[in-house]
């Protein structure tokens, strides 16, 4: 059976056996089913509980508090509740001078159609239970096509891409900018101070699509506070390879410098110019656009006039060349595997995309028709 097939058969039954188990419970009263069922609940614990002392020359006492509370939730029992005669029927088998076990098992036998009623109650709880499994589960197999659907669509719009254009158009400005802004980020790392390169990274905060990670707040106060924060990242790394002997010749509090410098070694060896490059294959005109445009603002704090022109490049860029047709042979070229190649070839993905689609229909109708249940 078939995915969709299974979806649509579960949905069905499940509504069905719902709605026979509603009537069920319909048909007798859902007020007088809980009562049937709060009584045998205690009909049953009575059983329970005196089992072992009502029994043969067992505690007299015991005998006696037993017929005496059956008979009394007998009697106190409505003339109409449905099964009435079960616990009539076991009052009557425990009327004894004397009972055994098998006495009280016999009991719990002739209970049984009551026990029968008030499983209706639990019948539609578990059908219930089981009907927004069902719907659950299919709305899930509906998400998981809507993926598989999405992923097909564009495995297929790759396929239709043109892989002769010539994307150097888009990759050598990118790779243009990238090597550039890489290469002004290292040299102003290098050169200026702690303190400086922090205030671009803090900065850049104000440009989501272009920021960097944000240094911990006790590595910014001490290079805002400390003559140490004067000199250029690098040179703080080296000093925190220092022994305390020689780092005192070098730093006012080695221990300063150690406790705010030295623990965030990591994330200083890692402030690297990513957060500033452009990916490759490239994302979407409009977010280049964007992206470009809060890239000026960063690179433009730190970086030569020829870099930040080709930050402004980038920007221009998706209104000087047809830029999705090129970004689609770029992702096209870059994602496409030699398996996925030879299924659109062979017409593999337009089947799966169809398949994929007339599933969904089918669960997705198959959920409308049950949501009146």
């Amino acid at each position: 059976m078939s995915d969709a097939a299974n979806h649509v058969d579960r949905l069905r039954t499940a509504r069905a056996e719902l709605a026979d188990a509603r009537d069920a419970v319909a048909d007798h009263g859902e007020a007088r089913l809980t009562a049937v069922r709060d009584a045998h609940r205690e009909a049953t614990s009575l059983l329970d509980r005196y089992e072992g002392t009502a029994t043969g020359t067992g505690d007299f006492r015991a005998f006696v508090e037993f017929q005496e509370s059956f008979v009394e939730l007998v009697e106190g029992l409505p003339d109409d509740l449905p099964a009435r005669e079960a616990f009539e029927a076991a009052n009557d088998l425990l009327d004894q001078r004397r009972l055994d076990v098998d006495d009280f098992a016999r009991a719990r036998d002739r209970l049984q159609p009551a026990a029968d009623h008030a499983a209706l109650l639990e019948e539609r709880a578990t059908a219930e239970e089981r009907y927004e499994m069902a719907r659950r589960d299919a709305r899930k197999r509906l998400r998981e096509l809507d993926d598989r659907i999405d992923r097909l669509e564009r495995l297929q719009r790759l396929g239709e891409a043109d892989l002769d254009a010539p994307v150097e158009r888009l990759r050598d400005p990118v790779d243009s900018y990238d090597a550039a802004v890489r290469e002004a980020w290292t040299d102003f790392r290098r050169e200026a101070s702690a303190r400086e390169t922090l205030r671009v990274v803090q900065a850049s905060e104000a440009y989501p699509l272009a920021a960097f990670p944000q240094p911990p707040d006790d590595l910014r106060e001490y290079v805002v506070s400390y003559p140490a924060g004067e000199e250029p990242i690098p040179t703080l790394l080296e000093y925190a390879d220092y022994s305390t002997s020689k780092l005192s010749h070098y730093v006012d509090d080695p221990g300063a410098l150690r406790t705010r410098v030295a623990t965030h070694r990591t994330y200083l060896e890692r402030l690297d110019a990513d957060p500033l490059t452009v990916s490759w294959p490239p994302p979407s005109a409009e977010r280049l656009r964007y992206r470009a445009t809060e890239l000026v603002s960063v690179v433009g704090r730190f970086a030569p006039e020829d870099v930040i022109a080709e930050a402004r490049r980038l920007r221009r860029l998706p209104a000087e060349v047809d830029y999705e047709r090129l970004r689609e042979t770029a992702l096209a070229r870059d994602e496409l595997t030699d398996d996925e190649r030879d299924r659109l070839e062979r017409g593999a993905v337009e089947a799966e995309l169809t398949a994929a689609r007339d599933e969904h229909e089918r669960i997705e109708t198959a959920l409308a028709g049950t949501e009146d249940a």
